[in-house]
């Protein structure tokens, strides 16, 4: 009776959430008990029975109660299966892998007997400056949990977002925080590029030994872009084999990239399976709030730095709603701001602001792309973005295709054929076929029509 209460609370929950939601979060949870008014459910891990709990613990509680059972509320404990890297960590009995003398590599510094090749690290990227909002949430108590240092209960973690989000402040962040925890950890952070290139150094210089033996000694790696080593298949080749390796020694992995795992073209399948079974956390793009709060840490810092400055009322506010682009053009805007009105001696106003940011106010008014617009309507169905530009047929993609093409037409100045393009190649005449047919079915279906005013509103917020 359990399982099948908990079967018809998992397709309610599936329906509700989503699909990427579900598979994260709700998919690995077991109904273990529920007697007492106590749904007793085994998480993978305490980092997920948190998160469930706070995002959609009342959702299940209120499924629940309405398939009959009389639930007080959720109880989450960590599943006695525990992972196997977790378990064998945390065991005093198994012995750990033999390991070199701990020293910190952070910067790319190292003790006599080598260096890593990592990158520098930037002394502003901390978790005391990351501005924590509702689109980077979870981003942010992953990282969090990662750089805690102990058992490794997610591997690995896989940051994934548009440029200017937060992604590399996160890892540089995580970094930061191990150096101060465990000074003694070997911590790599390098992007794909430097990856590669060391890679290609070693076997120019036949030393592809002492690269292996180098990688492989690492307590924590952080690989930043890792969308660059897609199609090149000698330096995937080897960084898959790092991957398999650290993670057999329970090593933690951070990796980063400007999309999901799945939808990095020309990366081997056997590295995108490998990516997605840790944790894939998205950056969502910057909400209003956030970026009024970026701005206001921003200003408070700048405020020391020209003292006497005066900043007048409205002119955060107002680049907040304007400038919508990214964090790094928020932020730059904002320091030229700064920096020209203590040359001019002049107080920031408005007008001010008008004046000195015409350029990037000018190129950040809002533009929506054909991109986000398959990015929206994809996820409003719950279908994957590659099946949307993808060859696929049947009516539960064929449908929002066409209804992303009827957006395209309307909310963009592209022509039908780059429409077309963007849409798999597809032939223009396609794409006056699907905005027809869209036209036609609009007038005979409210639902559609409902759809149709909510994606439009979803893309032009």
């Amino acid at each position: 009776m359990t399982n099948d209460t908990w079967g018809r609370v998992r397709d309610e929950l599936f329906k509700a959430v989503g699909k990427n939601n579900y598979v994260t979060w709700i998919e690995p949870l077991k109904l273990a008990d529920l007697s007492g008014g106590i749904a007793r459910i085994e998480v993978p891990n305490s980092f997920m029975g948190d998160w469930v709990s706070r995002n959609f613990g009342d959702q299940i509680r209120s499924l629940l109660n309405k398939s009959g059972q009389e639930v007080d509320r959720l109880e989450f404990h960590v599943s006695a299966t525990r992972p196997v890297q977790a378990a064998r960590l945390a065991d005093p009995e198994v012995k750990a892998t033999p390991k070199k003398p701990a020293r910190s590599v952070l910067n790319g510094r190292g003790s006599d007997d080598g260096e890593l090749p990592g990158a520098p690290l930037d002394g502003r990227f901390t978790f005391d400056s990351f501005v924590v909002g509702k689109p980077n949430e979870l981003a942010h108590a992953a990282a969090r949990r990662v750089a805690e240092g102990g058992p490794v209960t997610f591997n690995p973690l896989f940051l994934y977002g548009g440029v200017g989000l937060g992604k590399t402040h996160l890892m540089h962040a995580i970094a930061h925080e191990l150096q101060l925890r465990q000074p003694e950890a070997r911590v790599l952070y390098l992007s794909a590029e430097q990856f590669m290139y060391r890679f290609v150094q070693a076997l120019r210089e036949k030393q592809i030994m002492d690269f292996k033996e180098l990688f492989r000694s690492v307590d924590v790696l952080m690989v930043d872009d890792v969308q660059f080593i897609a199609g090149k298949d000698s330096t995937q080749e080897e960084f898959f084999h790092t991957f398999n390796a650290l993670v057999d020694q329970h090593k933690q992995i951070v990796i980063s990239a400007d999309r999901a795992p799945g939808e990095i073209k020309d990366l081997e399948e056997r590295i995108k399976s490998r990516l997605q079974c840790g944790l894939v956390v998205d950056l969502h793009p910057t909400d209003y709030e956030l970026r009024l709060g970026i701005l206001q840490t921003k200003a408070e810092g700048y405020r020391q730095q020209y003292a006497g400055l005066q900043l007048a009322p409205g002119v955060l506010e107002f680049l907040a709603h304007r400038i919508t682009t990214n964090v790094r053009v928020l932020e730059g805007a904002l320091t030229r701001l700064f920096a020209f009105a203590s040359l001019v001696g002049r107080e920031i106003t408005l007008d001010l602001a008008q004046d000195c940011l015409a350029d990037i106010l000018r190129h950040s008014d809002r533009r929506v792309t054909i991109e986000e617009i398959q990015r929206k309507v994809a996820e409003h169905y719950n279908i994957r973005l590659s099946d949307m530009i993808g060859p696929k047929r049947v009516r539960t993609i064929a449908r929002p295709r066409q209804i992303a093409m009827h957006l395209c037409k309307h909310m963009t100045t592209r022509s039908l054929p780059e429409i077309g393009r963007r849409f798999g190649g597809r032939d223009h005449t396609t794409i006056m076929h699907g905005i027809r047919k869209i036209d036609e079915l609009r007038a005979a279906d409210s639902q559609l029509a409902e759809d149709l005013e909510l994606l439009r509103r979803l893309i032009s917020a």
